[in-house]
């Protein structure tokens, strides 16, 4: 007997007929003694249909009220799982990230698990019944709702598994476990065994759609062991754990490709200490994450000034114009420049610590395609490009068979 965390993402409980399919899985393994907490997503465009009412009564909607709304998805989710259990006499009930016990902060659609007190999911288990949580969200001390943001219901499932102290975390979506690049765009992507969390780290912040950064960093700090493998059939996933030795002979382990990122340029930005510093505490006040950023000096005659480039999330540009030009008058830049054309293709492997020249070869390789660089940002293990969103497909393909042949 087990306690066992299974995390169902969206397309896993995209319908009636999966939900049905995911109810018949948990019950196999409550079946065999083991206890069960599943932990679901919205079912699959629940979200985004939500976000596409809110936007259409207001192009930036008040981020409490979002939170509310974008709450109900899972909510919808749990009960459906719960009554599909049910129907083939399983006990089953259903609770609220609140009612699961899942304190955040009070920061609206990016909240951070501040605490987790599983004493009423232990006693329902105690009970011998299968508790569904919806993933995505919890609630302030105060009793506000709040979400975790993108790929939120992969963070509440690890940290339930370590709040738990549960004995296997699976993490199930709609592929067989982490690839070496997306296999919808890389025909030729291999299936991995296994990762370590700072590589799975990297790949998810990086674009991976497979797993969200924050749990992959979350279950690295507490050494939740998980497994990602897929709903829709039995093959074994891939572990996520601590490196080993051999994970350092793979020099690329993976390459990603993200196409949810933009870009804004502060043009003409006066050249003098504390200007960037403003710009950014700015930007971190309004809980806007930023990715890579490049700053151009100009050699001209006057004042010297600087161009200021950063990435961000698509979805965040809107708030960040807005928090940017407020600083305009007060900066001094000239203008503001935004695109949401362009992608970041990353490399990532733990290898990189002990060979050298990845970089060249992957600059050589996307200059042999005629692929244009425009932003370059490197760490121990993993080289990121900013390119034209274009050739985001043609740049990932090409790199995937530079290093991992094919």
């Amino acid at each position: 007997m087990a306690l066992i965390v299974q995390k169902y993402g969206g397309t896993s409980v995209a319908n009636t007929d999966r939900i049905k399919n995911v109810a018949s899985r948990v019950a196999s393994y409550h079946a065999r003694g083991d206890k069960i907490v599943v932990v679901v997503s919205a079912m699959s465009g629940v979200t985004d249909n939500l976000i596409r009412l809110a936007r259409e009564i207001m192009p930036l909607p008040n981020e409490r009220e979002m939170d509310v709304l974008l709450a109900t998805g899972e909510q919808t989710t749990i009960a459906l799982t719960a009554i599909a259990l049910h129907a083939i006499g399983v006990p089953a009930i259903s609770l609220t990230g609140a009612q699961a016990g899942i304190v955040t902060d009070g920061v609206h659609t990016k909240a951070k698990i501040r605490n987790i007190t599983p004493r009423k999911v232990h006693d329902l288990l105690n009970q011998g019944k299968v508790v569904i949580v919806a993933g995505f969200q919890g609630q302030t001390a105060d009793g506000q709702v709040t979400t975790l943001g993108r790929g939120g219901s992969d963070l509440t499932a690890i940290a339930l598994a370590a709040a738990l102290k549960a004995d296997l975390c699976q993490i199930y979506t709609d592929v067989d476990g982490v690839y070496t690049a997306d296999p919808r765009i890389v025909p030729g992507a291999r299936k991995l065994s296994e990762i370590s969390y700072d590589e799975m780290l990297e790949l998810a912040s990086l674009g991976a759609k497979v797993m969200q950064s924050r749990s992959v960093e979350f279950a690295k700090k507490f050494g939740v062991v998980f497994e990602v493998r897929s709903s829709l059939n039995d093959n074994p996933g891939t572990l996520v754990k601590e490196e080993t030795s051999s994970m350092e002979d793979i020099v690329v382990r993976g390459v990603s490709l993200d196409k949810n990122q933009a870009k804004i340029t502060l043009v003409g930005v006066p050249d003098r200490p504390g200007v960037a510093a403003r710009i950014f505490k700015v930007l971190g006040e309004a809980a806007i994450n930023v990715d890579m950023i490049v700053q151009n000096i100009s050699h001209g005659t006057g004042a010297p000034t600087t161009d200021l480039s950063f990435t961000l999330d698509k979805p965040e540009l809107l708030k960040a114009r807005k928090v940017i030009e407020q600083l305009q008058s007060e900066l001094g830049f000239r203008d503001v420049i935004s695109t949401e054309n362009i992608a970041k293709l990353s490399i990532v492997g733990v290898g990189m610590k002990s060979h050298t020249g990845v970089a060249g070869k992957l600059f050589e390789t996307l200059a042999n395609e005629g692929v244009n660089i425009d932003m370059i940002s490197t760490s121990e293990i993993k080289v990121s490009v900013v390119i034209d969103l274009a050739h985001g497909e043609q740049a990932m393909k090409a790199a995937h068979k530079a290093f991992l042949g094919s």
